[in-house]
């Protein structure tokens, strides 16, 4: 597993670096918040690279200083497993939460040393705070959204968002409807997804299922229940409630956006991002000021990013 993960992880920075190369004029790398405003300022698009996962890391501290090199700049410790490094939020097939492993303390001071930027993003709550004794830079959350408008694993309560800030980091939105708002029940959905849980096993794992059409019969059965059966989308002001909440917390420097439409994001009025700039009229007609927009939108991060860097150096 370990293996054919590194041999992913490769094929993806390398396709990376062939767009790069391929489309000069409309696209380049960044590992800086300098190279980001540089490329801002050529009209171009700007490529971070994070990593969603320490698993293509195994349990190789050397692999993570490599994947540093090809450009990494934000690692995701878990995702929605545990591994050898933490726990995850969503992985309760051990109902003991334990937390940040000692190879994952290893993997936090290495993050610090090398100037990655550590996301706690789809961590347990132990994980979450077992980073936060050991880490000597800010660290993120890439895509969570605010526990207390949406009892949700994968969101922070109030208690986290104010570590966090404490920290200097920053927590940034995520565009998912389960993340941003409770679903109404739904008997006769629950019903029929528990059924097909029954039948291939919880949905996360589906993926998994090593028969490629019996993974595809599932992946359709489960699509189907879920458009005769369709959730209440959030929107964005649901969004943008969850902004509110951090900033009544804690302040407008720690929070930020981390939409994961690669992974589901998308709410009614902003599916893609031709639809954004939805976001920055609801905060304007809030009352946002062009400075806080700022920041939310890439500001707060790109502080982060360079006082991660800042400690690396020092």
């Amino acid at each position: 597993g370990y293996a054919k993960a590194k041999e992913r992880a490769i094929q993806e920075l390398d396709a990376i670096d062939k767009m790069c190369e391929k489309y000069p004029d409309l696209v380049g790398k960044a590992t800086t918040p300098a190279d980001a405003y540089r490329l801002k300022k050529q009209g171009k698009r700007i490529a971070f690279v994070g990593m969603e996962n320490g698993y293509p890391v195994g349990k190789d501290l050397q692999l993570l200083a490599f994947y540093a090199s090809r450009g990494i700049r934000y690692l995701t410790l878990c995702h929605s497993s545990d591994n050898d490094i933490c726990d995850s939020a969503t992985d309760r097939r051990n109902p003991e939460d334990k937390g940040l492993s000692d190879f994952g303390r290893q993997v936090v001071a290495e993050c610090n040393r090398l100037g990655v930027m550590v996301d706690v993003s789809h961590m347990s709550d132990k994980s979450f705070y077992d980073v936060l004794k050991v880490t000597k830079a800010p660290i993120i959350a890439s895509h969570s959204c605010c526990r207390a408008l949406c009892d949700n694993a994968r969101n922070l309560s109030d208690d986290q968002i104010r570590a966090l800030a404490r920290n200097g980091g920053v927590l940034q939105m995520c565009f998912l409807g389960s993340y941003l708002k409770a679903p109404k029940p739904n008997p006769e959905r629950d019903k029929a997804l528990k059924e097909l849980e029954t039948k291939y096993g919880p949905r996360r794992n589906i993926q998994s299922i090593q028969d490629e059409a019996l993974r595809a019969k599932a992946n359709q059965e489960f699509r189907a229940v879920m458009q005769k059966y369709p959730e209440e989308r959030a929107t964005v002001k649901d969004i943008v409630d969850h902004i509110d909440h951090i900033i009544k917390i804690v302040g407008v420097d720690y929070a930020g956006i981390g939409t994961d439409f690669d992974g589901g994001g998308g709410v009614t009025g902003c599916g893609d991002v031709s639809e954004m700039f939805h976001v920055t009229m609801e905060m304007l007609r809030r009352g946002y000021s062009e400075k806080d927009i700022q920041k939310i939108w890439g500001g707060n991060i790109m502080r982060v990013l360079q006082k991660v860097i800042d400690v690396a150096k020092s």
